[in-house]
């Protein structure tokens, strides 16, 4: 009994991560998650929120927290969809919420399944770049949460096979992911708009002013972390 407790604590949520990652992709549920099933479906699932507002923002994070956890793609299509469905406010909050919840649950998972193996094969090259990112971990966190293409489970996975402390991760990603998130819920809270008027996914989109300012948003994202780090420069001269 005792063994089992062992097992289930260092290796059950790293179960529970490669259950939902297997389920994902043998039931070829990532490949829903997108803007195009969002628009198909926009009638029913606006139905539903306007029925049950409190249950369907629960229910939207719980679904986004195990599309973090499985660590698939997906997270940029549920924070625009969080926009469409619930506005640039409540669903940018939601949307952050999940993700600073999943990446805990994937960062814990591979922190007690893997982190004292990986810390002890790890090679030379390996070795300094997890020391680099001891040294400075919020920093190079809060770095890579700026950075919108960013894979955002790749973040996860090694924050947990570094040396990072749980609440590193999690206050660099409130920080970091919080302009992400309220900029994709307000491209989505703009497709909204867009396809009540019976718009399309295409190039005219770029038209709608309620899309080209996220848009503009997430350019300026961009640059964040190059901004980020000359001002850490500056302060550590």
């Amino acid at each position: 009994m005792t063994l089992l407790a062992g097992l289930l604590r260092r290796y059950g949520l790293i179960a529970l991560v490669l259950g939902l990652l297997a389920a994902a992709i043998l039931s070829g549920a990532w490949r829903h998650l997108n803007l195009s099933e969002l628009a198909a479906h926009r009638h029913a699932l606006t139905a539903f929120v306007t029925a049950h507002p409190v249950l369907s923002v629960l229910a939207y994070v719980a679904i986004y927290v195990l599309i973090v956890v499985a660590c698939i793609p997906g997270p940029g299509a549920m924070t625009t969809a969080g926009g469409f469905l619930f506005g640039t406010l409540v669903g940018g909050l939601a949307a952050l919420t999940a993700c600073t919840v999943g990446s805990a649950i994937v960062f814990l998972a591979c922190r007690t399944a893997f982190g004292d193996w990986a810390t002890q094969k790890a090679g030379p090259i390996v070795q300094r770049i997890e020391a680099g990112f001891t040294r400075n971990a919020f920093s190079y966190l809060l770095t890579l949460r700026l950075i919108p293409m960013m894979p955002f489970f790749a973040t996860n996975v090694a924050a947990g096979l570094a040396r990072v402390r749980l609440r590193d991760l999690m206050a660099a990603t409130l920080l970091g992911t919080s302009p992400v998130c309220f900029v994709f819920a307000g491209l989505g809270s703009g497709l909204g708009v867009v396809f009540e008027r019976g718009g399309r996914i295409d190039a005219s989109l770029f038209e709608e002013p309620r899309i080209i300012v996220p848009l503009a948003g997430l350019a300026a994202l961009s640059a964040l972390p190059i901004g980020w780090r000359l001002w850490m420069r500056r302060r550590a001269a």
